[in-house]
């Protein structure tokens, strides 16, 4: 039972006999705020204790921490995320944290973070941290195993609809790290610097009754500033909606295949003949775009006939990478608990055959063990004191890093 106050928030009430007492108000939607999170106020409560107990009883030790994954998603290697909000996290502490370049690709036990300073300071902050790379870092994974399996063809994110919109920005910053082209959402798109992508969606064709209305209103109205997609699976067969949007409309660029699969059957033969059929009525020059429940796993088969896709679901539901955070020095002194290696780490990568190693943290200097190459450190300090100490570079920037990196097994 509740009411809408005018200050726009719910009063919740729990009911006893004969009277009504208010347990709490919250906000409409159930997220913190900036300041909850960088406060310390969205942490485990075992955290929370910690810090009390570390303070009633003064005491308070020089700590480094490491972040590093056991497993990955999938098998395969990870993609480094959500350092942009990480940044923001720790600004202003007294923490210094060293890290890999934000889009780095990664393996299991290799560190990926090191966080220096005291830790009672950073306690309440280990439940954001992780929260901030470990699903970032897993929809970055994601995207990039789905572009790999796209081969050369482009590939869009269209799945911020599954996940809370709070968020949105978060996804599709994420999957466009890991090696998607474009997203539709356009606060994220704007925020990229790119500009929105996005077809028709089946309720434009159902409210005008015809797929040729709907594109063709579509192409007066946005056709000087975006390429025309026809949408051909809302009332007919595929192959001779497609052919209709392409005789009538005069801009089209592309027809989109998004068949349900209650009615989809095989979706290669269906774009096969989708293709055969513009082909042989003079329409080369129309691309075939597939959207609707496609994974890695769908999408080889369709790169055959495919010229780009609108990957959804797979990408935003992605498996988070299950990040640790584990004490590996306190006062100096290596430390760690059961099963874990003690000791600050570093992890070398060689320019000359990309052998990655890990050693002691601020071990001089050694040549690959493989190829003798010049191997050089991949985190370096990113937060001195609290203080950011370089520029942080854009979302495109990072993206042209992470998809130049090799992503072999």
């Amino acid at each position: 039972m509740g009411r809408r106050n005018a200050g726009g928030t719910f009063d919740q009430f729990s009911t006893f006999p004969n009277q009504l007492h208010r347990v709490k108000e919250v906000s409409i939607f159930n997220t913190a705020t900036n300041e909850e999170i960088k406060g310390g106020q969205v942490t485990d409560v075992y955290f929370e204790r910690t810090q009390k107990i570390l303070e009633e009883n003064n005491v308070d030790k020089k700590v480094r921490m490491e972040v590093r994954a056991k497993n990955l998603p999938s098998n395969s290697p990870g993609i480094l995320t959500g350092l942009d909000e990480a940044v923001q996290l720790f600004e202003g502490t007294e923490m210094t944290v060293w890290s890999s370049p934000e889009g780095s690709v990664f393996f299991p036990y290799e560190p990926v973070l090191m966080i220096e300073g005291n830790y009672r300071g950073f306690a309440p902050l280990e439940t954001p941290l992780l929260g901030l790379i470990c699903q970032a870092s897993g929809i970055s994974t994601k995207a990039r195993i789905i572009t790999e399996a796209a081969e050369d063809k482009p590939v869009f994110h269209f799945g911020s609809r599954r996940m809370h919109p709070a968020i949105s920005p978060m996804i599709g910053r994420s999957a466009y790290i890991g090696g998607c082209d474009g997203v539709a959402v356009t606060k994220t798109a704007r925020q990229l610097g790119l500009d929105p992508v996005g077809t028709i969606p089946h309720a434009l064709i159902l409210l005008l009754e015809d797929s040729t209305t709907a594109t063709g209103m579509f192409e007066e109205i946005f056709g000087k500033d975006v390429d025309t997609v026809a949408l051909v699976d809302t009332f007919g067969d595929e192959k001779f909606e497609a052919l209709e949007n392409a005789e009538l409309i005069k801009g089209l660029k592309a027809v989109r295949l998004d068949t349900p699969s209650s009615r989809r059957g095989d979706m290669l033969e269906i774009a096969k003949e989708v293709r055969w059929e513009l082909d042989l009525h003079g329409f080369t020059n129309v691309d075939i775009f597939i959207s609707g429940g496609l994974n890695e796993e769908t999408i080889p088969e369709l790169n055959e006939v495919a010229d780009a896709y609108g990957v959804g679901t797979s990408i935003s539901n992605a498996p988070v990478v299950d990040f640790s955070l584990d004490i590996v020095e306190i006062e100096g002194e290596p430390i760690s608990k059961r099963g874990k290696k003690s000791g600050a780490k570093q992890l070398y990568l060689c320019e000359g055959c990309n052998n990655r190693t890990v050693r002691p943290f601020g071990e001089a200097e050694r040549n690959c063990p493989q190829c003798g190459g010049k191997a050089e450190p991949a985190m370096k300090k990113l937060i001195e004191d609290g203080e950011v100490i370089s520029d942080y570079p854009e979302a495109k920037a990072i993206r042209e890093y992470s998809i130049s990196q090799p992503f072999e097994k």
